[in-house]
């Protein structure tokens, strides 16, 4: 009786994402397999208007680590792939359904996934449920708690955490109550996929432009349209206030045009050429082709990537005002905040993005996460009450208490809360209070 094959299936729905697993498949992250299948998502809100990670600048030179490439969309079109998940009943039918159609027969199959909280990958787990879960992290969010509570049945499965070491020292929360095991993809396996995609003729010489990410926050319904164009808008002031007269913006593929428009004659009115790189490449391919004398952003990924990759001096905007405005205090994107506040210096020395101090080191940092994951999840990770109570009872609570709301530390009598009293029912009142004097908060600023 011969061996069953085994069929390893990556899904991505980023270019970063395909770049991370070319990466961990070139430093031996994953084993021997008969076939290795790439399984491309499309996730934005009208795929048919927005190019598929197969379709991005560069992917062509990353497709030879792939025996095939399939699409997600055209396997379950015409449903959108962040809003289909199999019904129960249908689940046996749909699990042979695909394994006739990308050809697996009774293959033992691996799953590499990105984001196993949430759909396309929360369906495919489920499509194929005696595979092992590889998860590989989305940048910053791997530092991050799981953002929802996960059926067992599904987080244990998952063997490991596959990710950057964007900040060395830093350890990652994500799926650590399934106790994933978190692994580094070597940095010089990352950066050598980007001098693929960079292709020849990379690395300019002389000094460079500053560089300016954009994040199509607004999508995310962060910030409004207007409050994102201004953000830029202070990217290029501050840019320019410290003498660059170079900017390039790496825009989001999905941000609006008029954005860059506005950004170009800003910069033309301060006495600054700009200009909008329009290529769907990664921000680390131009590091290689520009070598940026500053890159500027808000909580990006890459500007990580620049300080711990390249070397690159960085600089943030905007964190200070969003860390106050998050909502819900468990928005996934509080981790990469937070870590972007902490270990980038301010675009704007004295603006309102100054914070109390840089953090001091890695062991502050780590017990700052810690602190700030507990608030977030206190249920999914409850085992971090003690290093959450230590933290904000330290030394440096004074210096990260931005990171924090009253009413967050207050629900979850933390330090720095406001004291409760012991009965249930002046408890439930306090907290009532507590809603009232936010939203009361929230219609003045909005008269305003």
């Amino acid at each position: 009786m011969s061996a069953r094959r085994t069929t390893q299936i990556f899904c991505a729905s980023t270019l970063y994402g395909a770049a991370t697993l070319a990466a961990a498949l070139d430093s031996g992250c994953f084993g021997r397999a008969d076939r290795r299948i790439l399984l491309v998502t499309n996730n934005a809100a009208v795929p048919e208007t927005t190019p598929a990670v197969d379709e991005a600048d560069g992917f062509e030179r990353l497709r030879g680590r792939f025996d095939s490439v399939l699409s997600w969309n055209e396997t379950i079109s015409p449903l959108h792939p962040a809003g289909w998940m199999p019904r129960g009943q249908d689940m046996p039918m749909l699990q042979r359904h695909l394994r006739r159609i990308w050809e697996l027969g009774d293959d033992r199959v691996e799953l590499a996934l990105e984001s196993l909280q949430v759909t396309p990958a929360l369906a495919i787990a489920h499509l194929l449920p005696e595979a092992p879960i590889t998860v590989y992290a989305d940048g910053l969010m791997s530092y991050g708690p799981t953002r929802n509570k996960i059926d067992p049945l599904i987080g244990g499965r998952v063997r490991r955490l596959l990710h950057l070491d964007l900040v060395p020292g830093l350890e990652p929360l994500l799926l650590a109550e399934f106790g994933a095991v978190p692994e580094a993809v070597p940095v010089e396996a990352f950066t050598r996929v980007v001098e693929e995609l960079s292709g020849p003729g990379a690395g300019a010489g002389g000094e460079g432009p500053a560089l300016l990410l954009g994040q199509y926050l607004a999508a995310l319904n962060l910030v409004t349209a207007a409050e994102e164009e201004e953000l830029h808008l202070r990217m290029v002031r501050g840019a320019i206030a410290r003498g660059h007269r170079k900017l390039v913006f790496k825009p989001h593929p999905t941000a609006p045009d008029a954005w860059s428009r506005a950004l170009v004659d800003e910069a033309a009115r301060l006495g600054a050429e700009l200009t909008v790189e329009d290529r769907t490449v990664l921000a680390e391919v131009l590091y290689r082709e520009l070598r940026p004398a500053l890159v500027v952003g808000c909580f990006s990924t890459a500007l990580l990537t620049a300080q711990s990759f390249y070397g690159l001096p960085v600089a943030r905007v905007g964190t200070g005002a969003l860390l106050e405005r998050l909502t819900p205090f468990q928005n996934s994107n509080r981790i990469p905040l937070t870590v972007v506040d902490a270990v980038v210096p301010p675009l704007e020395e004295g603006g309102a993005d100054e914070p109390a101090g840089p953090v001091a080191d890695v062991a502050e940092l780590n017990d700052l996460v810690a602190a700030v994951g507990f608030a977030m999840q206190p249920k999914i990770r409850a085992d971090l009450r003690e290093a959450a109570a230590r933290h904000l009872s330290g030394p440096h609570a004074e210096r990260t208490r931005h990171h924090f709301t009253r009413r967050r530390l207050t629900v979850l009598n933390l330090p720095g809360g406001l004291p409760l009293p012991r009965h249930p029912q002046v408890r439930r009142l306090a907290r009532r209070a507590l809603r009232l004097r936010k939203e009361l908060r929230k219609r003045g600023a909005a008269r305003k």
